[in-house]
């Protein structure tokens, strides 16, 4: 897996949601409007609906890349300094 993605600023981002804890989530896709420490807020391509999702809660696709949501369990400029 390519980590440079972790290192990218997420906002303006289109991602789908590959799997959760909560199924009902699973196959959701939108673009990341605003990101928190713990959570992404997407804008969903079906119904323009804003959706507040838990990072540590959900496997995302960006791109063609799949990442575990812990993986961005950061402030994004924390993300972003990590080594």
């Amino acid at each position: 897996m390519n980590k440079n993605i972790l290192k990218d600023e997420l906002i303006g981002t289109k991602i789908h949601i590959t799997n959760a804890k909560n199924k009902s989530l699973i196959g959701l896709s939108g673009i990341v409007i605003d990101e928190t420490k713990n959570a992404l807020k997407i804008q969903t391509q079906t119904d323009a609906k804003i959706k507040t999702i838990l990072k540590n809660q959900v496997t995302l696709k960006i791109g063609n890349m799949i990442i575990n949501g812990c993986e961005l369990a950061y402030r994004s400029e924390e993300r972003i300094k990590k080594k």
